[in-house]
């Protein structure tokens, strides 16, 4: 563990009296929504949600668009996000003239991946629904975003996802910790996603896991990898580039944890510089030039810009500026280890079929 991190961790457990009250709070809420002080409602079409108990990145926007890819062709379907960081307010509905500034950027890489499907944000969710409900006629489906505490709302399913290298079994309130959930909320999920796991993960491990995070006998536990596909052209995703081990990459990022990636560079690449931005940074003419600057000063043949998708939503619109460069998107999706991914696809299924059966739906 480096200085740095050292610092961090001491300093975190010194906030600890501020995480016992946060927590208290948290504990608070959840026992008044328990005893119905404080209300859940339900829609007449199913809810699934997509959630965590911590703070950071558990790969939620991977698993959004896994389900999107399992759900659209079956259903009418929508996301409904915060749109976290975008420069609006209030409720909105993509369309073709959208930007990410005005939805977000997860909300608009869904938009832009899965045009058939309905994205819309909002700060209150209860608030949206009956408004997109009311927008979207035929719709049969939504997805909540990032909703697992949000209960206001009582989703249908709840798929709750926690982080290989950081299980909320392990974690702590936060400042201390990362956690903005108590850990029995878990009890609340239908389906637990341990993500990020490491590709080779044994059966031992996976069990040891599932002890640890002990759970209800009607949750499902699954474990999934990430899995990167082949970088395409921000511009032309007809344009791929096979990443070898004599390209040399500049990795342009936002996000909450770019290690996985990194780790990924490190393997499949001759070498890998890094740009580093905050997660959800809003790219300014100033980055694009130290972005070009970089890049020139990479004396490769074969280099490339490389960024994620969630970052390429807010670069793309600087056409003029980055149309002359190999600037390419590395798109990633969940792997399901153990074999597992017929049988969640099946559980998410049969979980729709079901609720429009008992509700006399079609």
């Amino acid at each position: 563990m480096n200085f740095n991190n050292l610092f961090l961790k001491s300093f975190r457990v010194l906030l600890l009296p501020f995480a016992v009250l946060y927590g208290w709070g948290v504990a608070l809420r959840n026992w008044m929504f328990h005893k119905k002080f404080l209300k859940s409602v339900k829609f007449n079409i199913p809810m699934i949600c997509v959630g965590n108990l911590s703070l950071g990145g558990t790969g939620k926007s991977p698993m959004v668009e896994y389900l999107l890819s399992i759900l659209s062709d079956h259903y009418k379907v929508a996301t409904l996000s915060r749109g976290y960081k975008r420069k609006t307010e209030g409720y909105a509905l993509a369309n073709e003239t959208t930007t990410a500034l005005e939805i977000g950027d997860e909300p608009m890489q869904f938009h832009l991946k899965f045009p058939q499907v309905s994205v819309a944000v909002c700060e209150r969710r209860i608030e949206a629904i009956p408004q997109l409900i009311q927008d979207v006629p035929s719709l049969q489906l939504v997805i909540l975003d990032d909703a697992f505490q949000h209960r206001e709302i009582e989703a249908d399913y709840n798929i709750l996802l926690t982080e290989y290298d950081n299980l909320y079994c392990d974690d702590f309130f936060i400042p201390t910790g990362d956690l903005r959930d108590e850990r029995k909320s878990a009890k609340r999920a239908n389906i637990i996603v341990v993500t990020k796991c490491p590709i080779n993960l044994t059966m031992t491990e996976r069990d040891e896991i599932i002890e640890r995070l002990y759970p209800e006998t009607h949750q499902e536990v699954f474990f999934t990898s990430i899995a990167y596909d082949t970088p395409y052209h921000i511009y032309n995703p007809n344009e791929q580039w096979v990443l070898t081990l004599r390209d040399e990459v500049l990795l342009v990022c936002g996000i909450a944890n770019p290690l996985p990636l990194k780790n990924y560079l490190h393997e499949n690449t001759h070498t890998y510089y890094q740009l580093s931005y905050s997660d959800h940074h809003i790219f300014s003419i100033e980055d694009l030039q130290e972005i070009k600057q970089k890049f020139e000063e990479i004396n490769s043949k074969s280099k490339l810009i490389l960024t994620t998708e969630k970052d390429a939503v807010r670069l793309v619109k600087y056409t003029e500026e980055l149309n002359a460069i190999p600037l390419y998107v590395l798109p990633i999706k969940p792997s399901f280890l153990f074999g597992a991914q017929e049988k969640f696809n099946q559980l998410v299924l049969d979980n729709v079929a079901q609720f429009y059966k008992n509700n006399n739906g079609n």
